[in-house]
């Protein structure tokens, strides 16, 4: 198909087209100033002539009326074969938890993260999300599930070594081998370098880790500050230095690492990782279920100068990938701990999973401009949670829920109709066959 049409959308309030065309948003006028569509969107693909300026181009035309359109959501951090794994670690601080869940991992295999990151796909296009950053084993096959799907990915090679030089040695015959095979395949998917963590990871595989990445020119995800423990653990090993010193004392944060959590960090922390240009990562969800924290310094990070996005993590800790609920959440929180409800406004909100999240993905998303990729959610607002004469991002983030998403639009693709998208039932059934790898283990 060479374009989808959406007519008569409500945009900033106003009435306007707009034409999706090779993945981008090529067009938007205002509604009515074409010439008048018949039978809009009952068939899938026909001639646009009679709109303006697209005489020959064939495509599918939606009538938009009495929805909205918003910038489709970006996951900034998550692993997203864990979506087969929600609630099996419930109860547990995070080292307890993480101990639990590798135990778990150790039985995983290619199809189980092919077929469950189906499965997160599936939820994270019913709850808006059009791209997302995953770190986690088998990625190949996670790429391959979210290009079947639509969605767009950055995946990653993830170094874990447990500071054991034979695990050393072969994690980077592993992650130089699975750059070779997708190179010459990336599109709409992406690759890049993991560093797990600080107390995960030998110093030999950081450094290698971030020379390989940079010399590709690929992005850096790791996980930072996590948890208290973590902080004190590092300063006790590495001679006073927290986590965020240390890897900068190493030379690898700069504006291509994606740090999540990025919690427990002191002013010194906070002035680097804005000198930096680093990506921090908010997961609220999973950080209060797991216990680990809830201040994030949100204003003291984007005054410094890093680029602050928000992500859900896991499912085995946030238990579901909803951006909207993420959303909510973590504007209140942070609302509530600084006692003051002026903090983290709709408008700054909203770009922390859109086009903070794009920047810090290499993507041109987060707005429905012309020009920019077409990601777009289509927002039905015929329900109790839009009655209002509030502005529309409030009801939206603080009443509403992910629900209200009746369509979306992916890179281009259209990957959600009327709340319908093409092969739910094989990817849920595929979900309930994969259960059975990690059943008996639990």
């Amino acid at each position: 198909m060479d374009s989808i049409f959406l007519k008569n959308i409500t945009l900033d309030g106003k009435q306007v087209d707009i034409l999706v065309k090779d993945g981008k948003i090529a067009k938007i006028t205002r509604a009515g100033g074409s010439t008048p569509l018949t039978n809009h969107g009952s068939t899938p693909s026909r001639s646009l002539s009679g709109v303006e300026g697209l005489s020959g181009v064939e495509g599918l035309i939606i009538d938009c009326t009495g929805k909205t359109a918003m910038p489709g959501f970006v996951n900034a951090h998550t692993h997203a074969a864990m979506s087969l794994m929600r609630g099996i670690g419930e109860d547990m601080v995070l080292h307890d938890w993480l101990d639990h869940i590798w135990r778990i991992e150790s039985h995983l295999d290619r199809p189980f993260v092919y077929s469950a990151t189906k499965v997160a796909n599936l939820e994270m296009i019913k709850t808006g999300t059009t791209s997302f950053n995953d770190m986690y084993w088998h990625s190949r096959m996670a790429m391959k599930a979210t290009e079947e799907t639509g969605l767009r990915g950055l995946f990653s090679y993830t170094c874990l070594d447990n500071f054991d030089p034979e695990i050393t040695a072969r994690q980077k015959d592993e992650c130089a081998t699975m750059y070779e095979m997708v190179k010459d395949n990336l599109g709409r998917q992406q690759f890049a370098v993991s560093i797990h963590a600080v107390y995960t990871v030998s110093e030999p595989m950081i450094l290698w880790a971030t020379e390989f990445a940079r010399k590709r020119g690929l992005r850096i995800h790791i996980h930072l500050c996590e948890t208290r423990r973590e902080v004190k653990d590092c300063k006790a090993a590495h001679g006073g230095l927290s986590p965020v010193e240390y890897f900068d004392s190493l030379g690898i944060l700069g504006p291509d690492v994606i740090a999540a959590h990025s919690l427990w960090l002191s002013e010194k922390d906070v002035e680097i990782l804005g000198r930096r240009g680093v990506n921090c990562v908010h997961n609220i969800n999973s950080n209060l279920k797991l216990a680990s924290g809830y201040r994030f310094l949100y204003k003291e990070l984007k005054d410094a100068g890093a680029n602050v996005c928000l992500g859900t993590d896991g499912c085995a800790s946030s238990n579901n990938l909803d951006m909207l609920e993420a959303m909510k959440t973590a504007a209140i929180v942070e609302k509530a701990w600084r006692d003051d409800p002026t903090v983290l406004p709709l408008n700054e909100l909203l770009n922390m999973v859109t086009i903070n999240g794009g920047k810090a993905l290499g993507l041109k998303t987060g707005k429905i401009e012309e020009g920019w990729d077409a990601d777009i959610q289509i927002i039905d607002t015929d329900s109790t949670f839009f009655l209002s004469p509030a502005p529309f991002l409030a009801n939206f983030i603080y009443s509403a829920h992910s629900d209200c998403i009746s369509s979306l639009i992916a890179g281009g693709r259209l990957v959600m109709r009327d709340r319908k998208v093409q092969g739910e039932e094989d990817i849920l059934e595929g979900g309930r066959q994969s259960l059975e790898t990690i059943v008996n283990q639990l």
